[in-house]
């Protein structure tokens, strides 16, 4: 009997981007055991955030509109994506403008989570509950898969949902809170121009307050100044 070969998981990643023109992570898929998440904030043709949780050696991944939140009376439409390598939880940088998903990409939010109940029955049923442990989400979450629609054309809508529990607030919102990469301090704005993060100690800001003179005017300020003869009057 012919071997069943299994399907790739990467393909559907690998079918849509040129690896010669895009800094993103070729699809080598990693070990089947892992229990990372990321959130990457994702300017692409919409601003939204990528929601991805480490499972069977890839990032299962939605794209949330609106970012995730800490307000249980919140449904986020989070829209199911291509399955991504797990390499590319540590992606931070420009997709080249004309390539799929062109824009800045930012590592929003980064940790580990914990599957409530089995995660493939959840994957199957559309229900899948988990914990998250991050640097900025933490506790109870579940995703919800939607009932198909013919105006979906094929998309899987899911609902990402906040649980009540010590880390949910009414109206809390940390995508409105926090704006800057929690690798490496960087705001989209610094991503998309490859500048470094500004370190805003006291220290710091007290240092970028001196004014640095001109070569010139330093050359000036260093030269001697020389006396002026004393002119003598007339004698009577």
């Amino acid at each position: 009997m012919a071997r069943i070969e299994a399907k790739d998981p990467l393909a559907e990643y690998k079918a849509r981007r040129d690896f010669a023109k895009t800094p993103e992570p070729g699809p080598k898929r990693g070990k089947s055991k892992g229990n990372s998440f990321v959130i990457q904030k994702h300017a692409a043709t919409r601003t939204h955030f990528d929601f991805r949780l480490e499972h069977d050696g890839v990032l299962k991944s939605w794209a949330v509109t609106k970012g995730p939140s800490l307000d249980p009376s919140q449904k986020r439409l989070a829209v199911m994506t291509e399955d991504h390598p797990l390499e590319y939880g540590g992606f931070e940088g420009v997709i080249p403008k004309g390539e799929y998903g062109g824009g800045p990409v930012m590592i929003w939010d980064a940790g580990t989570w914990e599957p409530i109940g089995d995660p493939d029955e959840g994957l199957a049923k559309g229900d899948l509950k988990f914990r998250l442990h991050g640097k900025r989400l933490n506790g109870e979450y579940v995703l919800v898969r939607m009932k198909p629609r013919k105006e979906d054309r094929g998309r899987q809508n899911w609902l990402l949902i906040k649980k009540r529990d010590e880390y949910a607030g009414d109206g809390n919102e940390p995508t409105q809170e926090f704006d800057t990469s929690v690798k490496t301090g960087r705001t989209m704005d610094q991503i998309l121009h490859g500048e470094s993060a500004v370190w805003t100690s006291n220290r710091a800001q007290k240092k970028s307050r001196t004014v640095r003179k001109p070569a010139a005017q330093k050359a000036r300020a260093a030269k001697p100044r020389v006396a002026s003869p004393v002119r003598k009057g007339r004698r009577s």
